[in-house]
């Protein structure tokens, strides 16, 4: 019993120790999170109940009109980034102050959510005192948000004053539209103007952030063998595009698949007698007979990295492997980009361990970098050649991209704040 007490005083001691390294003004800071909070949660409830799946341009749009006016009250100059019409997507919402204090920042998210309207509605819900449900509660209008949140309490303290800080939420960042070079040429030259980026995709939990992303990227395999009676198959006849095509995905996974943080995989496989492929809806159908070797074989993947190197030496591998034929067939493949990688740096690592101090600061624990090969590829990574990064500062929760998605409002105060102090520290 002594030796539990013991441990909780020194507990106490230890968080009141980091709670006395935060100024005053830090402190104010503080306390204006908790002011707002009920209207952080209200703003966050009206946007999660508009549905803005990729595809819904008005719906997009009405959530980056709902925080534009947020924005602009705290002073930002906002604009409104419309994208071409044959990109089929809204735009971008972008809001910006400039001045000459501290690092110029650049901060990351997006407005649009998987959820598209044909879906099943998930309205905000409240599951119990903390946890709330709702569509991109957490992936990432609970990210936005934040974003929000943040600048609002250091707005009210006087300290968006003669600092440099960029919001841009993206459009589209779940299905980028093609070419990437208009879709995100803007957003590449905005943030070539910064010194730091920081985006709020979902946080793994209060002790984990991201110095580094996958990329991803696509591949087709085709593949053709010659028709034939399945009497004739491995001889006179040859192998047939489906084997074959079975032969080069069985290489790729024998070759390449112990590489730390490479992944690739193939999502659909067509073959058959009779292959029709459509490119644009990604899908296709086909037709067979056992009794007929298969002559055309298409399959879909795709392929994630963590440096452009490793996407190339992967791309070689899987190249060599594609030329190796079987009897009677030929195979080709092809490859699309589509987001490049956020490697690891020291500039990245070193602004996790600003979080880190802020987060002892604020008596919340020790921050640390967490794995590359659990997060996806994301709009960060856009600019990750550019400038000193840092993803995962957002809302935390569960179930992203998935019905039922949650985010955890205990650690949602607190985020809040940690990034509220880390944006005045880094201005300063």
């Amino acid at each position: 019993m002594k030796k539990r007490l013991f441990y909780a005083l020194l507990l106490f001691v230890l968080t009141k120790t980091h709670a006395q390294t935060l100024s005053k003004i830090e402190q104010d800071v503080l306390k204006s999170v908790d002011a707002n909070m009920a209207s952080t949660l209200q703003l966050l409830k009206e946007s999660v109940n508009i549905n803005s799946g990729t595809f819904n341009v008005k719906g997009v749009k009405a959530v980056a009109d709902m925080y534009a006016k947020e924005l602009r009250a705290l002073g930002f100059t906002v604009e409104w980034l419309a994208l071409p019409d044959s990109l089929k997507r809204a735009g971008h919402l972008v809001a910006y102050k400039k001045g000459k204090k501290g690092k110029k920042l650049f901060l990351i998210g997006h407005l649009d959510t998987v959820f598209e309207p044909d879906m099943p509605p998930n309205p905000f819900t409240m599951l119990n005192d903390s946890t709330a449900t709702g569509q991109g509660v957490n992936d990432m209008k609970g990210g936005d948000v934040m974003m929000i949140a943040a600048m609002k309490a250091l707005q009210q303290n006087g300290l968006l004053d003669d600092v440099s800080i960029t919001i841009y939420m993206t459009g589209d960042e779940e299905n980028a539209g093609h070419p990437r070079e208009v879709s995100r040429g803007d957003f590449i030259a905005r943030a070539k103007q910064h010194n730091i980026a920081l985006g709020y995709e979902t946080a793994v939990g209060m002790g984990l952030v991201a110095t580094a992303r996958r990329g991803a990227s696509g591949w087709q395999l085709t593949v053709e063998g010659k028709q034939g009676h399945s009497s004739g198959v491995f001889a006179a006849g040859g192998y047939g595009a489906i084997y074959e095509a079975a032969r080069i995905l069985n290489e790729f996974r024998e070759t390449l698949s112990t590489q730390p943080y490479l992944t690739f995989n193939p999502g659909l496989f067509l073959g058959g007698s009779e292959v029709n492929y459509h490119e644009h809806s990604q899908s296709g159908e086909a037709a067979g007979k056992t009794n007929i070797i298969s002559p055309k074989t298409v399959v879909l993947g795709d392929l994630r990295f963590l440096s452009e190197e490793q996407k190339e030496k992967a791309r070689d591998t899987m190249r060599q492997i594609v030329a190796r034929n079987l009897a009677g067939t030929k195979a080709s493949i092809s490859f699309q980009d589509g987001i490049p990688s956020m490697p690891p740096t020291k500039g990245n690592e070193n602004l996790a361990q600003w979080v880190n101090q802020v987060s002892l600061d604020l008596g919340y624990g020790e921050v640390k970098a967490g794995n590359p090969g659990s997060r996806g590829a994301g709009d960060i990574s856009y600019v990750a050649q550019y400038l000193d990064c840092l993803d995962g500062l957002g809302a935390s929760g569960k179930g992203a991209h998935a019905p039922g998605e949650t985010i955890n409002l205990n650690e949602y105060p607190k985020l809040i704040k940690r990034s509220a102090i880390l944006i005045y520290r880094l201005t300063r």
